[in-house]
Parts: structure tokens; C-alpha cells; sequence
């Protein structure tokens, strides 16, 4: 009877549909591990999670099949056995898999029951929900595999636990999002307790479009222990120990390496989306506008501690509106940061703009036409740099703005990427203070501070017009972001934020703000999730409706 197995937990990122360098890397985790009995991958680390329609493509699943014959292949050398999270094509349909490699051959094949279909995922459109699993056996031991939703409801460990698993390995893609810790944690103590076994939960990491994976897999010992922990935001390869004992089997305690806490977890998570999509998507590096402000300020230095500072220009683009504050501060700003920072006045473009529209305007007083062609301008100029010299633009916009449509289409809203797309103003300024007092462990910028202090201080402005703060158009933004949170997050109706204290027609304003800028999110670029409902694949509002809450 085996009475002590070592188990690799191979927390690694993923290239979407990038299968021959998936099994490779794979493979070459094998290699370093010879003293390995099995080497647990994360959930579709062969394809890529989330994959979306790509799965749909007969050529996508044939190509898999053939990479995982390959890698099954490589394990007629009695070395190590693999647990491969794949997509593999029945006669009734695609399922969600892992498949135990072993010995030369696909030795099992474990299917997802539990589909999720919520938020993020969308999973019940592509893939067949699987049997309930039965556990595979291994070298004499009977281990259980439920595939990341099978852990979230009782019935798939419970039906394991009944049909004889001695232990769970769980592979995970769970996306990042605030306080998620915890509630893996919770979760995972729960089975634990309600089956008696022991689990380890293994997750991918790396950023996938507007998903960012944050590792932090470990493993939970039947007496409801953390054994061992891997750390957060980065690739790790940790052997892990196993023995039968009198009560069952138990990981020996290993590892526990310590996790990102709030707005430490949330800097890491915008910098590694914005590395991983500039990198993935073969940009040199990206350019963005430099105003003084404190969005574009935090946009500039997460990717600067994403991609370095020589990959990031910055360009101030300057008005008759733009204050000596607003040139000074972020002049200082590319200074502290070491960023390249070009200037191109934009008031030829403006003067070329009302001459060609007066007799089109005649009669009519300047407005926020005139304010909006500014932010056009801008964004025009910008992604004529980025055609000229490949660098993608990165838009600079936060979650406040998005909310109320406090935005420019085609304008500041033009671009590839956004950073602080899910990021609410007060956020924005807890993580900018964040950043001036420390260096994220992964980041490749300076280690002292990236903006001036008055950047955060001073009364937040577009400066389209003379003497143009925010707040002439906005509550406070400690009054707004709380509304907006009920709103969006929460979907709560206006008398429910009545009831928390805030003024009915503000609130009523801000839902009606809402919903008409609908359109313009559509046309948004893509952003890293940081929350529970981010604008994109978790929140989905039609762009034409009538309901209002009062």
C-alpha cells in the first residue's frame, strides 16, 4: 500500500491557444521535477482559460488532441504522471477536462461536473456538463479531482467522498478579484470539513484580456490547516509531501509564503493584466497622455512597474486651458518615473477646428461641443503616434467616470487597454498614495515615489474650460463612488440608497448618469477586473432602456 506520494503543484500562466508552448512548458516542468509521482496542472492549462468561442473551432480541439498525445507520450519513461487541464470532444459534445497522463498513455479522464454561467463565465454555451466524477487511481491511491466550480457545492465532494477519494486535488481558473482570499479559504474549509479530506487548490496566474489570475493556490489538511501556500502573482513550482496516516492521508506542512492585502493586491493586479496584454499581444510598449492629473499619473506608473520605463512614452498635449500647475506636475511626474515625455500643443488643431466649423456653428455659444473636440484632439493625436510607432495607447479613464459618463467618446475613451477601467476614484487615490510609499515585489519602476504629492491633493480637473474642476459636474467623489457602488455592485434602487443616508436627487441624477452612458461603455476598451462587477463580462445592461428605479 503506498503510504507517501509527492505531489508538484505547478502554479504556471497560460498563452490562449498557444498549445505547443503550453505543452512545452509543461513538459519542462517534468523535467525539473523527476522525483515527482504526479504534477497537477491548472484548469484548460493546455488551451487556455477562459477560452471563450475559440473552443468552437475543430482545428483548436484537434490540435489539443494531438499535444496531449504528445505529452502523454513523454510519460513512458516512468517518470512523473501529469494531471492536464484540456477540452476534449465527445459525440455529444465538448467538455471541460483533465486527463491523468501516465505511463505512455491518457490513463483517465475526469469531467467537469458544475458549469458556472454567472459574472465572468459563460461556460454552459460551450461545454457539457460531465458525470458525477469518480475518483481516478493512482499508484493505489484513490484521489479525487473536482475541476474549480465542482468545489463552489457539496454534491461533487460529497460524491467522491461516498465513492472512495482518499484526497482532492482541485484545478482552478479563478479569476482575481477584491477579497477573494478569504472566500477560497472559506470555501475550501468547508469541503474539507463537510468530506473529512484533505484538498489542495491550485490556480493559474497571469492576465488573460480583462481577467488577471493571482495564484495564491495552497492546500487544506482534514483538520482544517493551511499546509502549505503559495505566493500570489507569480509562476511557482512547490513539491509537496504526502502521507497515509492513521486518520488519512495529510500533507506534510510545507511552504507558507504571505499575501497582497488591500490596495497592494490591486496595484499587482492592474500591473500583471496590462504586462501579460501588452506582452502577449506583441506591442513594443504603449503610449498615453500625460496630464498632471492623478489618472493618467497612476496609469503611467503601473506600466511603468508593468513593462519598464523605457517601454512607456508619455506625451503632454497642452491647451489654452492647461495650467503651469498641470505642465510642472507632470514634467515631474516622467521625471520621477524616467519616462520619455514629449509635449504637442494642441491649440493649433483647436484653431483649425473652430474655422473650419464656424459657419456650421454660427449663432451657436461654445459648450461642451467645443470642450469634447479638445479630448478628440488629444485622442487623435495619440493614436497617431501609436499607428506611426506600434506602441498600443493606453487609456487613462477610472470607474467613476465610465460610471457617469464623464468621458469623451473618441476622445480620452480611444485606446487599447485600460488599467483603472474597474478602479473607482477613491480607489484611484488609495492606490496612488499606496504607490509613492512602496514598490509592488514584481514591479519594474523606481522604488521611491511616482508622482508629486500635489498630483493627489490638489481639486481633480479636465481643464476643457477655464477654472474647470470636477465638481462642477459631480458630487464628491466620496459621495459619488459609495452611490455608484450600490448601483453597480450591489444593484440597489435609489430608496434603498436613500435609506443609507444619500440625497434623492442626487442619487436619482446618478442612476439616470448611468444607464444613458451605456452606449459608451460598449465602445470602451478592455480593463482589468478588480471587483465583483466590472464593466464587461460581468455587467450586461442593454443600451436602450427606460427603467428607472424611483
Amino acid at each position: 500500500m503506498m503510504t507517501r506520494l509527492s505531489i508538484l503543484l505547478a502554479q504556471l500562466n497560460q498563452g490562449m491557444g498557444d498549445l505547443v508552448a503550453n505543452a512545452d512548458a509543461m513538459l519542462a516542468v517534468r523535467e525539473r521535477w523527476p522525483q515527482a509521482d504526479l504534477i497537477l496542472f491548472p484548469e484548460l492549462q493546455l488551451i487556455g482559460y477562459p477560452p471563450e468561442d475559440l473552443v468552437l473551432k475543430p482545428a483548436l480541439i484537434a490540435r489539443a488532441h494531438d499535444q496531449l498525445q504528445r505529452m502523454a507520450a513523454a510519460t513512458a519513461d516512468g517518470g512523473p504522471a501529469m494531471l492536464v487541464g484540456t477540452v476534449i470532444q465527445l459525440e455529444d459534445g465538448l467538455y471541460n477536462a483533465m486527463a491523468l497522463l501516465d505511463g505512455g498513455a491518457v490513463a483517465a479522464m475526469i469531467r467537469k461536473h458544475e458549469l458556472p454561467n454567472y459574472g465572468t463565465f459563460d461556460e454552459k454555451r460551450l461545454f457539457q456538463p460531465g458525470p458525477p466524477p469518480e475518483p481516478i487511481h493512482f499508484r493505489g491511491v484513490r484521489i479525487g479531482v473536482p475541476i474549480c466550480e465542482d468545489i463552489w457545492f457539496p454534491k461533487v465532494v460529497e460524491q467522491l467522498k461516498a465513492a472512495g477519494a482518499e484526497l482532492l486535488l482541485s484545478p482552478n481558473g479563478s479569476p482575481y478579484e477584491l477579497d477573494k482570499d478569504d472566500l477560497r479559504l472559506t470555501l475550501v474549509r468547508k469541503r474539507v470539513a463537510e468530506t473529512g479530506l484533505p484538498l489542495a487548490y491550485l490556480n493559474r496566474v497571469g492576465g488573460q484580456d480583462e481577467l488577471v489570475f493571482d495564484g495564491s493556490s495552497f492546500i487544506v489538511n482534514a483538520d482544517g490547516q493551511v499546509a502549505v501556500q503559495l505566493p500570489d502573482w507569480e509562476s511557482a513550482e512547490t513539491l509537496t509531501v504526502w502521507e497515509r496516516q492513521d486518520a488519512g492521508w495529510a500533507c506534510l506542512p510545507g511552504d507558507l509564503h504571505a499575501l497582497d492585502t488591500a490596495p497592494a493586491d490591486l496595484y499587482h493586479a492592474m500591473m500583471i493584466g496590462l504586462r501579460d496584454y501588452v506582452n502577449r499581444n506583441r506591442f513594443p510598449g504603449v503610449v498615453l497622455g500625460l496630464s498632471g492629473g492623478i489618472d493618467s499619473a497612476l496609469s503611467a506608473a503601473v506600466a511603468v512597474d508593468a513593462l519598464g520605463p523605457d517601454r512607456v512614452w508619455c506625451v503632454m498635449m497642452p491647451s489654452r486651458f492647461t495650467g503651469d500647475e498641470s505642465l510642472s506636475d507632470a514634467a515631474e511626474c516622467a521625471r520621477m518615473l524616467g519616462v520619455k515625455l514629449d509635449t504637442i500643443a494642441i491649440e493649433p488643431a483647436m484653431l483649425a477646428f473652430d474655422a473650419m466649423l464656424a459657419n456650421a456653428f454660427a449663432g451657436r455659444h461654445r459648450d461642451l461641443t467645443e470642450e469634447n473636440l479638445q479630448s478628440r484632439i488629444r485622442g487623435v493625436t495619440l493614436m497617431a503616434l501609436s499607428n506611426k510607432f506600434g506602441h498600443m495607447l493606453l487609456t487613462t479613464g477610472n470607474k467613476s467616470e465610465m460610471s457617469v459618463g464623464y468621458a469623451t467618446i473618441y476622445g480620452d475613451m480611444a485606446g487599447g487597454y485600460s488599467v483603472l477601467k474597474d478602479a473607482y476614484k477613491t480607489t484611484v487615490f488609495a492606490l496612488s498614495e499606496w504607490r509613492n510609499a512602496n514598490a509592488p515585489a514584481l514591479g519594474l519602476g523606481p522604488d521611491g515615489p511616482v508622482m508629486p504629492q500635489n498630483v493627489i491633493t490638489k481639486p481633480p480637473t479636465a481643464e476643457l474650460r477655464d477654472n474647470q474642476k470636477d465638481s462642477d459636474s459631480l458630487p464628491p467623489y466620496d459621495v459619488l463612488d459609495p452611490i455608484l457602488h450600490g448601483l453597480v455592485e450591489e444593484e440597489l434602487g435609489v430608496a434603498d440608497l436613500v435609506a443609507r443616508g444619500f440625497d434623492r436627487d442626487t442619487v436619482a441624477r446618478i442612476e439616470r448618469l448611468l444607464y444613458i452612458a451605456e452606449y459608451k461603455r460598449r465602445q470602451a476598451p478592455p480593463g482589468v477586473k478588480l471587483g465583483t462587477r466590472n464593466f464587461g463580462r460581468d455587467r450586461r445592461y442593454p443600451i436602450t432602456n427606460a427603467f428607472r428605479s424611483i
